[in-house]
């Protein structure tokens, strides 16, 4: 929680060197048992950390939010805070910002190694020795360093037309997450002008990042609508968009940000177990404060190389 507060502050300040929005405050609707993971993890959170938040009756969500329909057993928690972030305007802006100050970025390291106190890397466009060394590679962490045991799960996004889009609009509809039955969950996105994004959040086949199926097939499509259409009964069949992106999971479903246990100068950074978008801003500052000053102010202790 700490590190998502200072997120916010960070993509707003991102907004304002922008010159753009970057986020959208709809708040944030996480829905299932009473005493679920989702639930009871999202009141806990919020008590610890003194945030504001409601907690609403099934009754009290359809009534204040017309498109979602929880079953009778499910509760909800509003959190007033939240929103979406719009990720390709996210990667722009801080590409933007890179360039304004001079950084150069765009190669792909394809093999690195320890020699004496530095780090030889090698890159698509030559080689270098550097005293430290920063690998964030996402899916393809483990062609970096085959030692990590992450797992890459493909993931489809679909986007659904609605019969009263209206109800899906940002000021009537929150980001709401599910835990539709123990362990299971989905979420859902309000309408921004291409349809109502759902998900399901993990769950996906293992894959390879080169290797990826990248075709959505029909019946992953109406798998999809019939899961959430009983939740979200305005949304049709009629299919807008689907996109298929992966996530790249650790053991415990927690961040990686720890140094090599074998090389120290090279820090590993953040295969992101499906949840860490929101993050990256603060986990950027993270990452340059242990580089420049060894340390960060965060207590990173759960984020530790630990396998």
């Amino acid at each position: 929680m700490p590190l998502v507060q200072r997120a916010y502050e960070l993509w707003h300040e991102l907004e304002s060197a922008a010159g753009t929005q970057l986020f959208l405050k709809t708040g944030g609707l996480m829905v299932g048992a009473r005493d679920g993971v989702v639930v009871g993890g999202s009141r806990k959170s919020a008590e610890t950390h003194r945030l504001p938040f409601e907690e609403l009756s099934a009754a009290e969500i359809r009534k204040r939010f017309p498109a979602l329909r929880p079953a009778e057993h499910m509760v909800g928690i509003f959190e007033p805070r939240a929103g979406m972030l719009f990720p390709e305007k996210c990667i722009a802006a801080h590409l933007g910002q890179a360039t304004r100050a001079r950084l150069s970025y765009g190669e792909q390291v394809l093999r690195w190694k320890t020699r004496d106190n530095d780090v030889e890397v090698q890159t698509d466009k030559g080689t270098y020795a550097t005293a430290k060394l920063v690998l964030s590679a996402g899916s393809w962490m483990t062609q970096l360093v085959p030692e990590l045991p992450l797992v890459v799960e493909r993931q489809v996004l679909f986007w659904f037309a609605a019969a009263e889009p209206e109800l899906f609009q940002p000021d009537r509809c929150p980001i709401h997450l599910w835990e539709h039955s123990p362990g299971k969950y989905f979420y859902g996105f309000p309408d921004v002008g291409n349809g109502v994004k759902v998900a399901g959040h993990h769950e996906g086949e293992i894959t390879h990042p080169d290797k990826i199926n990248r075709t959505v097939s029909a019946r992953e499509i109406d798998d999809m609508h019939r899961l959430v259409s009983p939740y979200l009964p305005p949304i049709t069949s009629r299919c807008l968009e689907s996109v298929v992106c992966m996530y790249t999971n650790t053991p415990d479903g927690h961040f990686l940000i720890d140094k090599h246990p074998s090389h120290p100068q090279v820090l590993l950074v953040s295969p992101c177990s499906g949840h860490g978008f929101k993050f990256s801003a603060a986990i950027g500052e993270v990452v340059a404060d242990i580089v420049v000053h060894g340390r960060s102010k965060f207590d990173l202790s759960l984020f530790g190389f630990r396998w």
